[in-house]
């Protein structure tokens, strides 16, 4: 069922196109009406503009929170044009139809993106906006609601065709629209309303809500017969959904995983690090002056499993690392920026994925992380934290300071690593890495082999520290890991069998600290 616009009410933050298409209505002889700034822009540009609070008789006031929030606006928003006691009572009260509303809202989104104060983030939450176009989109049978100006174009076409009426299809396909923008907009707002509570308010709500935009349809998920779609919920965090790609290949479902998890693991460090990721688990990571002797040292550690792996950089990537980057098979390399000579050198690789975020992130943002479970969701808090309050040596021997350097780098690392895990370290590089073990007794013998077999920077494990993410329920995977030539063990403590493990390393005169904090990654 075709309607004819006969009046528009106009009230927009973004006034993109607003002035053309309000001369194109104005042009087709329909009555506009405006509030605050638009109505003053469309006057400046030549256009005949009636003031809602001459539809209302009242006027705008409390600095314009209150100018539209009355009867004459939204009866004449929601009354039935097919029913004639809504018609009547408009008639009744003196409310004139009004055919199309044309708002977009408050930009709080942006406020908050740009970091505003808590009181410019309030008063920019949209009131009369919403409830404008949630009236003209359950009305959609008899009213037009536009809050895209995107979408100016696909009315002005149909009002031409159709004699300046628009079809009941458009008017359902726009309505459909503003109440998922008014649905994304409540969502930022709660979502940024319940992020300034305290932690335990933010852990008891009843109700979680996601606010997500599709980025891209990806061609396939972690196996190719798996559909999946990329979905950003914050476009200000430096990260490889925001990233810019400088080159390659469109990225897969798995890079972006692997990516993501190589970028926050390198992000844990102040100094020049490189992380080396292969199925979300670390295989090299590593500390230096610079990011070139980093990276041959975070190699050293596994040179076979980098092969089509992830390598991420927490400083402005450069040619001389470029140059060793260019001499091996990666997927992707993410980095906050990189220079002209090594975009030079890496654009020979055309399949590579280079990908910029023009910074690093902050490493203690509070965020919340959703899991998908059969018929829900886990939700936790991003684990911000690596050490405890204190550590505590346990053992009659001390670490060293080069010992309690080596086993905070160890721990920093463990955090990163999938359960059960057991890092090796020394000299601010990994020495080897046991992930993803049912025990952490064979987690302990695969970082032991792969010290041997593996790294071609040393013989063995000998003088390496040992992190586990979690306390050793036992103490075979200790005893194992010393065999291997440790000196210092880093865990969080806290088993029934503390003592016995305490005890062992006593035996090896092994110094061992507990960190009172574990840092399990499933």
């Amino acid at each position: 069922m075709n309607r004819k616009v006969n009046s528009a009410l106009i009230s927009v933050t973004d006034k993109t196109g607003i002035v053309e298409f309000a001369t194109f209505l104005s042009g087709q002889g329909v009555k506009l009406l405006s509030t605050g700034g638009t109505a003053k822009v469309l006057r400046e540009n030549g256009l005949n503009v009636t003031d809602v609070s001459d539809v209302t008789g009242f006027p705008e006031i409390m600095d314009g929170r209150v100018k539209t929030l009355h009867p004459n606006v939204h009866g004449g928003l929601l009354g039935r044009r097919d029913l004639q006691s809504h018609m009547d009572a408009m008639n009744e009260h003196n409310i004139d139809p009004i055919d199309m509303v044309i708002v977009n809202l408050y930009a709080f989104e942006e406020t908050v993106s740009k970091g505003g104060d808590f009181a410019s983030c309030i008063e920019n939450i949209d009131i009369g906006g919403p409830s404008m176009i949630r009236s003209a989109a359950k009305n959609h049978n008899d009213v037009v609601v536009i809050t895209n100006p995107a979408r100016y174009g696909d009315v002005k076409a149909e009002m031409e065709a159709n004699s300046g009426s628009t079809s009941l299809d458009l008017r359902k396909s726009l309505a459909a629209e503003a109440f998922t923008r008014t649905g994304e907009y409540d969502t930022a707002i709660s979502n940024w309303f319940n992020g300034q509570l305290s932690e335990s308010r933010v852990q008891s709500l009843e109700k979680l809500k996601i606010n997500a935009e599709l980025k891209q349809e990806l061609r396939y998920g972690e196996n190719p017969h798996q559909t999946a779609s990329l979905y950003v919920h914050d476009k200000k965090i430096p990260s490889v959904v925001n990233a810019n790609q400088l080159q390659g290949k469109e990225l897969s479902y798995n890079n972006i995983a692997d990516t993501d998890a190589a970028f926050d693991l390198v992000n844990e460090f102040t100094d020049p690090a490189v992380a080396i990721i292969k199925h979300a688990n670390p295989c090299g990571v590593a500390t230096d002056a610079n990011l070139a002797a980093a990276y041959e040292r975070a190699l050293a550690c596994d040179p076979v499993s980098p092969f089509g792996g992830i390598f991420a950089f927490n400083r402005t990537l450069d040619s001389e690392t470029a140059e060793l980057l260019s001499k091996i098979f990666a997927e992707v390399i993410i980095a906050p920026e990189l220079d002209e000579k090594a975009k030079e050198i890496l654009s020979a690789k055309k399949n590579l994925r280079v990908l910029t975020t023009g910074a690093m992130p902050d490493r203690n943002r509070n965020e919340r992380f959703v899991k998908s479970v059969s018929g829900g969701f886990l939700v936790q808090n991003r684990d911000n934290k690596i050490l405890g309050d204190e550590l505590k040596v346990v053992t009659k021997r001390a670490p060293s300071e080069q010992e309690l350097k080596d086993l905070t780098f160890a721990f920093t690392v463990c955090k990163h690593v999938k359960s059960n895990a057991v890092v090796l370290a020394k000299d601010n590089t990994t020495v080897s890495i046991g992930a993803g073990q049912m025990n952490r007794l064979n987690s302990s013998r695969i970082a032991g082999w792969n010290a041997k077999e593996t790294n071609t920077a040393i013989e063995d494990a000998s003088g390496s520290v040992l992190a586990s993410e979690a306390f050793f329920p036992f103490a075979d995977g200790l005893i194992a890991a010393a065999e291997n030539g440790i000196t210092a063990v880093i865990q969080p403590g806290g088993s029934v069998r503390d003592q016995e493990v305490i005890d062992a390393a006593n035996e090896r005169d092994l110094a061992m600290v507990f960190t009172g904090i574990r840092h399990f990654r499933h």
